[in-house]
């Protein structure tokens, strides 16, 4: 994945892994790969998902000081619910060298 495609990016991503959990549903599940790869592009953006205020907020500060930024984003409202997979995080490292997507129960 190359942050080419990605237009607006607010912060360098680094290498993007995924959890085992994650990986495993994105290799038997386009939806879900597709839900997966567009939650990285609203991380990417800036568009932090379901997160509450002061956690937003946090993160705008945290891409002036360069410190770690989560996201989480839910399939609620989505085309396709999956049971047990409806929630994901992405985390990029306060250095920006890896983002890291994965289900919370990963964590």
């Amino acid at each position: 994945m190359t942050l080419e495609k990605f237009k607006g990016v607010k912060f360098p991503l680094g290498q993007t892994v995924m959890t085992r959990g994650v990986a495993d549903k994105v290799a038997v599940d386009t939806k879900f790969a597709e839900f997966t790869y567009q939650s990285l592009k609203r991380h990417a953006n800036g568009d932090w998902g379901e997160l509450c205020d002061e956690d937003k907020r946090a993160n705008e500060d945290a891409l002036k000081s360069g410190e770690r930024l989560f996201s989480a984003y839910t399939t609620a409202g989505y085309e396709y619910h999956w049971p047990g997979f409806d929630k994901i995080w992405i985390i990029t490292e306060a250095d920006r060298s890896v983002t890291t997507i994965l289900f919370p129960e990963e964590y």
